[in-house]
């Protein structure tokens, strides 16, 4: 797997209004009942982005390993999946919607994240601060669906160089969407900057 072309296959874009929606839409070669199970099966979510908790059906609350949790608001299986997605002690309005299709002996996967985002935290780091995670995310699904292998491991693969690579084309994915979507130079630059030192620190390469 080319590390840098699973970043190429991903669509991006940003609609920065007042609330901030984020899209990634990309193919995945599995079909969508596999895609659909991996995306909602707790034994499986395990396996490629985090363990979670809770109770997984409509109207339930689900709570992933030191991260987001919320309410599950929408599910209509196998397409649509809609849940709050909420972190810290007093987050604002923040939810995700996953939806998919067959394509082609495939599955067309898009991920839509609306948040109302402090203007303190846009300013600094832009749409890469959440974009850069999904984007790992999405290559820990696309892993797991291809080869059955777990995640790149959070917690050293941005000390690799293949680690920071991926993390430094994402990081500059977002920032081509933030200009796609009225960023200005200056702004777009600066945090991809400052999102790129977030997730992949210079002293921390191995």
């Amino acid at each position: 797997m080319d590390i840098v072309d699973e970043i190429n296959r991903v669509h991006r874009e940003l609609l920065n209004g007042e609330r901030k929606v984020m899209t990634m839409r990309r193919r995945y070669d599995a079909e969508i009942e596999d895609v659909w199970d991996a995306c909602t099966k707790a034994e499986r979510l395990n396996r490629w982005f985090l363990p979670v908790t809770g109770d997984l059906r409509l109207g339930g609350k689900y709570q992933f390993e030191g991260n987001a949790g919320g309410e599950i608001l929408e599910c209509e299986p196998p397409r649509m999946l809609k849940v709050s997605w909420l972190f810290g002690e007093n987050p604002g309005f923040s939810e995700v919607e996953v939806r998919l299709s067959a394509e082609d002996g495939g599955t067309l996967f898009e991920l839509v994240h609306s948040a109302d985002v402090p203007p303190e935290f846009w300013s600094g780091f832009g749409p890469g601060a959440a974009g850069v995670g999904w984007d790992l995310a999405l290559l820990g699904l696309s892993l797991y669906l291809s080869t059955g292998a777990a995640a790149p491991d959070e917690n050293t693969f941005h000390q690799t160089d293949e680690g920071r690579r991926f993390i430094t084309a994402s990081s500059q994915g977002w920032g081509r969407a933030y200009e796609a979507a009225g960023g200005t130079p200056d702004e777009v630059a600066a945090a991809v900057a400052a999102t790129t030192a977030f997730y992949a620190p210079e002293e921390e390469r191995s």
